[in-house]
């Protein structure tokens, strides 16, 4: 895809099944508590979150992938959350709508993180 911005989005089960329901082509909106959408700039970074974050905290953690208009999304910050490479895009969350409406294709789930124990026959 040509003038995109590829990012990631660490995401516990509650928000990915609300994207499952926008059909993959939107984020839902914030909580009155969640003031930022903050994807990030890097799988790496995203799967850390989703993995060592929200698997313990959610019982599980995924990653998704998605484009967005680079020319869009160069409005928004991005904010260095740790070592060089902890990259995130601050979207204010008033502003989520016109984000989504930039989104190109569909938000794709890439990696997934589940309890040791899922799958594994006669155990819960």
């Amino acid at each position: 895809m040509r003038d995109v911005l590829t990012l990631w989005r660490p995401t516990g089960p509650e928000e990915l099944a609300l994207v499952r329901e926008a059909g993959w082509r939107a984020w839902p909106p914030r909580l009155p508590e969640q003031p930022i959408f903050y994807p990030v700039l890097n799988e790496d970074y995203a799967v850390r979150i989703a993995r060592d974050w929200n698997l313990p905290r959610d019982g599980e953690g995924h990653v998704t992938r998605f484009h967005v208009d680079a020319a869009f999304a160069a409005r928004y910050p991005v904010r260095q959350a740790g070592g060089r490479t902890i990259l995130e895009l601050w979207v204010p969350a008033e502003e989520l709508d016109g984000f989504n409406a930039h989104i190109r294709g569909p938000i794709e789930l890439v990696r997934s993180f589940l309890p040791e124990w899922a799958g594994r026959p006669g155990r819960r």
